[in-house]
């Protein structure tokens, strides 16, 4: 049998995308077009509508000397900063665009528990004592959400409604009964397995095989919750820089201390650490880093309010619900009655083109779901880009001297805060349970990526391949 000689890139290709997230085009502001169902939309985050984000002063220069410079102000990075501040850190959050301009203001609004892969797989490859001290973090890492809504007093429509996986085909469902058993006898968590004649209690469409729920897992708006964390770095004591572009970091030693020189679109700094938080938007300033992530572009629409009887028909319980295709979609009703529909439906990130062409297909998607929403206004579409690493796991910890928390592949909302808190302890000092810390991190095989992801057309063809076949 011939050797693989891509079996990360074919781990990517060959494993389950989910809860993808979405951003809008970055100076586009809300640019109006128009679909082939003639139906007018606005190329803008619906959930930016919603919110209100801290206004800081851009006219400050970075401060000259700070404990640390904590880079991306997102949810990893805001957290990070946050729990840094509160042990009486001087902080600088430096962040290129705004306060979650990228993925943490974009995605579907989805905290869940759980990681990309199956749970069969983590065993296979970090053995069952590691597997479950994940498992226990994904779980841990929705108290730490929860936990921060409630003492920061964020108002972001946190709710436990747990979330809904619809089996698009038999074999899948079949699978359902395994990973529940599984997951109950190793990880002590209850799933509940629906079958296909029940499933109307959950979900009101007919073209699935069945579904599975966990109640533990969460919905919220995402932009009020990165404005949320933001306000309460900034009440720890932190301080937050946007249109601050990290240039260029080097090592550099003040009066005998090591430390890192950090040099930015606002002026240059000396940190004593440095925390990288930019997951999807990684760049050249972390050359390391940006070889081992893949940005992958993904994409969501939003109806128009809808009648209350509808939205309850199409979600009577108001599920987080996400499909068992590789090439998914996800969706949920927003606070206000809304249809969220997302999905990835062009790898490359966003542009005007990927966007309007996303639109199309994801609406078609939606209809294929729920064909009473065929006569639905769509009023919002939007483009992003989310971070996976080659073995689609999380990471964090330390790298060319850096600490890092990267790799969320679509469980961003949860465990990016839960990175930045637990990673923000370890540089403070402390010793905190983090079993993503030090796990193999692989970047591509034999050294063919360097930050340019020339290889997804190949994987969007691969997925549908998969989706065929399994």
């Amino acid at each position: 049998m011939a050797t693989d000689p891509w079996p990360q890139v074919h781990v990517l290709l060959g494993s389950t995308l989910a809860r993808m997230l979405g951003r809008p085009h970055p100076g586009n502001g809300c640019l109006q077009f128009w679909t082939r169902n003639s139906m007018p939309l606005q190329e803008h985050n619906y959930w930016l509508t919603t919110t209100e984000f801290p206004v800081l002063d851009t006219s400050r220069r970075v401060p000259e000397i700070v404990d640390a410079a904590v880079i991306g102000a997102g949810f990893t990075g805001l957290s990070a900063a946050r729990t840094l501040a509160q042990r009486g850190a001087k902080v600088a959050v430096l962040e290129s665009e705004t306060i979650g301009w990228g993925a943490s203001s974009r995605n579907g609004g989805m905290v869940l528990t759980g990681m990309k892969l199956g749970v069969n797989k983590l065993i296979s490859m970090y053995g069952r004592e590691l597997t479950q001290r994940m498992y226990a973090a994904s779980l841990a890492s929705m108290d730490c959400v929860e936990q921060i809504v409630r003492e920061e007093k964020i108002d972001c429509d946190f709710s436990r409604c747990g979330h809904l996986e619809v089996a698009c085909k038999q074999k899948h469902f079949d699978d359902y009964a395994r990973q529940a058993e599984v997951i109950a006898r190793e990880f002590k968590h209850t799933l509940r397995v629906v079958p296909k004649n029940e499933l109307s209690t959950e979900i009101g469409s007919a073209i699935y095989f069945g579904g599975m729920v966990d109640e533990v897992s969460a919905g919220c708006n995402p932009a009020r919750y990165v404005a949320g964390l933001a306000r309460a770095a900034v009440k720890a004591g932190a301080e937050i820089f946007e249109h601050a572009r990290v240039e260029s970091i080097g090592r550099d030693s003040r009066q005998g201390e090591a430390g890192w020189k950090v040099q930015t679109s606002r002026g240059l700094l000396w940190a004593h650490e440095v925390f990288v938080g930019t997951s999807g938007y990684t760049g050249k300033a972390t050359p390391s880093l940006q070889k081992k992530l893949i940005p992958i572009g993904s994409f969501i629409i939003t109806t128009e309010i809808l009648p209350e009887a509808l939205a309850r028909e199409l979600s009577p319980r108001n599920r987080m619900i996400y499909d068992s295709k590789n090439f998914l979609y996800y969706y949920r009703l927003t606070p206000e009655g809304r249809m969220l529909f997302g999905g990835r439906a062009a790898f490359f990130p966003e542009t005007d083109q990927t966007v309007r062409q996303s639109a199309g297909i994801l609406r078609r998607g939606m209809i294929d779901v729920y064909p009473q929403l065929s006569d639905a206004k769509i009023d919002y579409v939007w483009g992003g880009t989310l971070d996976f690493a080659f073995d689609i796991m999380p990471h964090a910890g330390q790298m060319d001297g850096m600490y890092y928390a990267v790799g969320y592949a679509g469980h961003g909302v949860a465990m990016a805060t839960y990175q930045g808190q637990k990673i923000a302890e370890l540089m403070a000092g402390d010793k905190p349970e983090n079993p993503f810390v030090g796990i193999p991190f692989p970047g591509a095989p034999l050294g063919m990526y360097n930050g340019k992801p020339w290889f997804l057309p190949f994987a969007g063809a691969w997925y549908k391949f998969l989706d065929w076949v399994s």
